[in-house]
């Protein structure tokens, strides 16, 4: 039989969203993540955030968001990916191991207050769970988003959105979803006053 995979992606995204939209626990980290930005970014602190692969591409997509703007032209909001400096990524990788690429950052990077979110769709990078074990030890909030098996993660997380999927590209899907809920969350509390 002749199966029309395209259409059948479109189907799998649309349940998976559906599931998403239904699932209280994902919508109740989503509120706590952008609560805990919110409260961060008031008091003059600021985001990491770093993931691998297409997390990675998450990662800048969402601080671009803050930094940049979602919907509003407004002032400016710090928040950095770990994931850009291709000098510091291959040094420290070099260096230490890739393990550290992300936590040797926030060690560098972070201050207690701020707030680290680290994508995995696994919840078992090691460099992510390095970096989220570093963040705690600082004192950042710290935010984990990851995928139906990576509960384990929340071990190391203030707040874990665990995102329904059963495939990564269907998880990675409903992360920028929520990013997406997350930046209006802050833009609209916050307030979108002109830049």
């Amino acid at each position: 039989m002749n199966q029309d995979r395209i259409a059948a992606h479109f189907q799998n995204s649309l349940a998976t969203m559906t599931a998403a939209a239904a699932d209280a626990a994902l919508l109740a980290a989503s509120r706590a993540i952008a609560a805990a930005c919110i409260a961060a970014l008031r008091d003059g602190r600021k985001i990491l955030l770093a993931g691998n692969g297409g997390s990675a591409a998450d990662a800048q997509h969402i601080a671009a968001e803050i930094i940049g703007r979602y919907k509003e032209n407004r002032a400016a909001w710090p928040a950095i990916a770990l994931t850009t400096d291709t000098s510091a990524l291959t040094a420290i990788a070099n260096d230490y191991g890739f393990d550290r690429v992300f936590a040797r950052q926030v060690e560098g990077l972070g201050q207690r207050g701020d707030v680290f979110i680290g994508i995995t769709t696994s919840g078992r990078s090691p460099n992510i769970l390095a970096a989220l074990m570093t963040a705690r030890e600082r004192g950042l909030v710290t935010v984990g988003m990851t995928g139906p098996g990576g509960a384990s993660m929340g071990a190391h997380c203030d707040h874990l959105l665990i995102a329904p999927g059963a495939e990564t590209a269907l998880v990675q899907q409903i992360h920028l979803m929520a990013a997406h809920a997350i930046c209006d969350e802050i833009e609209t509390v916050l307030g979108a006053a002109k830049a």
